[in-house]
This record gives C-alpha cells, structure tokens and sequence, in this order.
C-alpha cells in the first residue's frame, strides 16, 4: 500500500488548482448566468416592443429550465463518460450560438421555443463543472473552491447590469433594436469559449501540465481516498433515484433557484418601479445586491470549511435572504429597496458553498455524476416556479410585493428542511436512519 501523500502537499496543489483552473471555470460560468439573465434586461424594452405582457414575459423566462431539466442527468452522464474537455466545448458553442439567435424572437412563440432551446443547449453545465471539481478537489478544500467557481454567479450580475444597460443604449444602430445586440454580443463570445474549453481544459490532474508530477499524484490519491473511505451510496441510476436524501436536498436546492432566477428575471423591473432612470442606470444600481452576495459567497464558505459545518450555514443564510426579501416588499424609496435586495443576495448566494459541499458528501465515483445532476435538475425547476409566479403575482397585484412575500417565505421552507439532513460526517448507516 502507498504511502499517502503530507497534508501539505495536497493543499499546496488545490490552491494550484484554485489559482489556475478555478478562473477559467469561473469565467466560463459568468457567460453561462449572463445569458440566462440578460432577458431581464432585453425586457426593459423587447417586452414593449414584441408586446409581452408580464405574465408571458415570466413563463418564457421559466421555460429554460423546463428542458434544461430534461436534459440535465443525460448530459451530465454523457460528461462523465467522454470527459468535460469535450462536453463543456459542445455545451458552450451551442448555448452561444441559441442565446445569439434571441435576437430574432418576434413574439411569446418564438420566445418560448428559443427560451426551450437555450435550456437543452445549457444543460448539464453547472453540474458538469461540479462534478468535475469534484475529480480535483478534497472535500474539505470544496466549499471555498465551489464557492469561488460559483462567484461568478454574483460577478455576472455586477458586470453584466452596467454592460447589458449600456447595450440597450444601442438602440437603432444598424437597423436592431438595443435588446437584439445585448442577445448578439452576450452570446457570441460564449460560444468562441467553447473552442477554447477544446483546447485548453485538462480533463483530470494528470492531464494539468501546470502541476508538477508530485501534485498532480497527491490530487489523485487524496481523491481516491475519500472514495474509499466513503463509499458511493448509489450504484447507476436506480440507486440515485431512490437515495432519500438526494431527494431531500433537490427540494432544498429547490428554493435556490427560485428565489436567484426570481431575483435576476425581475431586478431591473423591480428597480425600475422605484427609480424611472435610463437602462445604463438602472443596470448600475442592480450591480449592488450581487457585490453583497459575492462577500458573502466567500465568507461563508471560507467559514464554513474552517468549522467543517454545513447546515446550519446554510439555514442560517436562508434566514437572513427570506427577512430581505420581506423587508422589501414593504418598503419604499429606490435606497431603503436596494439595501435589503442586498440582504436577500448576501443570504441567498452565501447557501451556495456549503450546500454544494454538503450535497457532494453524498455521493463519489460512478453515483456522482448522476447525483449531482439529480439534485441540480429537480432543483432547477425553481428555475421556472420562481419568474412564473412572479410574473403572474406581479400580473394580479400590479406590483411586487406579493410576489417577494412568497420568494422569501419560499427560501425559508428550505432553510428549515437542510436541518432535517444528516451530519456529512455520519456513517451510511445512521444517514439512512
């Protein structure tokens, strides 16, 4: 039997792989949650122009993760077996190449067919990335690592809100209307990505040219360890789909998108209502919730793998997002509006780490991919719950708040169930308990 390698060497090569891969991951990632969430910006004029109503406007939104969702286990089982360098390069060409062709939307049929589409394209993605740093990382480097990657998610919203506003203000040039060259130029260079996911991203640590031999081994044997000590509990697709506690956590990560997909659909709405400015300033003020959420994104994680706890992190988070939704759909004036949307992103985006760390526990070698993709598909459809009810609460209401009462209280729901799952660190046996 080898001997394992020092604690020390391990952690020297995942921070090698925190410096050197992460920030492409995390590049990769910025495009993927930009083009799903430039709609919300496209809708400050596309919906006037096609003449969208609200309610169409949030099913539309929705209907991404309808097929994103059918797709998702298949996708991320084809990763598993062709590798992520060729699947992450197909999965970016085509989303790209479908959020582009946005452009040519003429109406709710062609708005939901391409909404359809950019879901198939899309799917498998994120958990793709997950499992794959999975093949990398140890777990108890994992949540500031997969918090880290998922950064992206909160830095899209940052960059994305000032460029997406100031593409609008193309309106008219070359004959298109400011919304078709945010879809143009948002979508394109997504799929020049991809072409450079083919050439460029290592499929394993062996593969990593960047890390010397004795880190790429260590990588590899700390990996190979876990797995031995805890074992996969699921054996092929039967095993996933009937582990309880991969269940469980799909309805947790449930409320995640609903309430981030929600926010992101509706934000420039939102703000908008409160301060009538022009779209390059309204995407300026929504940049402020998502600089909130990358802080706690990253506090969070870093404190949760310093104490090896992941529930009540993110219980805890849950809590703290459900009380900023509700304080703003009481409030009024655009500041006291944007501080507690920053309440709710901060919890919201600080569950991401731990619960992705906690869900992973779960799962390792051939149960992972499967897993993993199981609790992102179920979970996603949040993703079309969440704009939907907004979109229809806010068609009802003519206004908001109803529909942030129900986000909040919908975040809490699942803050509350994560406490129901056991302790990462029990035995199989107790977990099934």
């Amino acid at each position: 039997m080898l001997k394992p390698m020092p604690a020390a060497v391990v952690d020297e090569a995942a921070r090698a792989v925190r410096r050197r891969l992460v920030p492409f991951l995390f590049l990769l990632y910025i495009f993927a949650y930009l083009d799903r969430i430039n709609i919300g910006f496209a809708a400050l004029q596309m919906n006037a122009a096609l003449g969208l109503s609200s309610a169409v406007y949030g099913l539309g939104a929705g209907i991404f993760f309808l097929s994103y969702t059918a797709f998702e286990i298949p996708s991320n089982l084809i990763l598993a077996r062709v590798g992520a360098r060729r699947w992450i390069a197909r999965i970016m060409v085509t989303w790209g190449l479908v959020s582009a062709a946005t452009m040519l939307v003429t109406g709710p049929v062609s708005f939901y067919a391409l909404r359809f589409l950019l879901g198939a394209a899309e799917a498998g993605f994120f958990p793709g990335i997950i499992y794959y740093l999975t093949r990398w990382v140890p777990a108890r480097e994992r949540a500031r690592t997969i918090a880290t990657f998922m950064t992206a998610t909160v830095t899209a919203g940052i960059v994305g809100g000032p460029i997406s506003g100031a593409l609008l203000g193309l309106d008219g040039a070359g004959g298109l209307a400011g919304w078709q060259w945010m879809f143009v130029l948002e979508g394109v260079p997504a799929a020049l990505l991809g072409l450079v996911v083919w050439r460029w991203l290592p499929d394993t640590p062996a593969d990593a040219t960047w890390l010397s031999p004795t880190q790429q081994q260590a990588l590899l044997d700390a990996v190979a360890d876990e797995q031995r000590q805890h074992p996969s509990e699921t054996h092929g697709l039967r095993g996933v789909f009937t582990h309880r506690w991969l269940w469980v956590l799909a309805c947790v990560y449930f409320v995640v998108p609903v309430a981030l997909y929600a926010f992101g659909f509706f934000l420039p709405q939102i703000l908008q209502a409160q301060f009538p400015g022009t779209p390059f300033q309204i995407g300026l003020l929504s940049a402020v919730p998502y600089v909130a959420g990358a802080i706690g994104m990253v506090a969070a994680a870093r404190h949760s793998d310093a104490t090896g706890e992941r529930r009540r992190h993110i219980a805890a988070a849950a809590l703290v997002s459900a009380l900023g939704f509700a304080a703003t759909a009481w409030v009024q004036g655009v500041w006291l509006s944007l501080f507690f949307l920053s309440v709710a992103m901060l919890g919201l985006a600080s569950m991401f780490g731990p619960f992705w760390t906690l869900a992973t526990s779960f799962v390792s070698g051939a149960g992972a991919a499967a897993g993993i993709a199981l609790i992102n598909s179920v979970g996603n459809i949040g993703g079309f719950v969440g704009p939907s009810l907004v979109g229809a609460l806010r068609a009802s209401s003519e206004g908001f708040t109803s529909a942030l009462l129900a986000v909040g209280a919908t975040v809490l729901l699942g803050g509350l169930l994560v406490l129901a799952v056991p302790d990462p660190q029990a035995t199989p046996a107790d977990r099934h308990r």
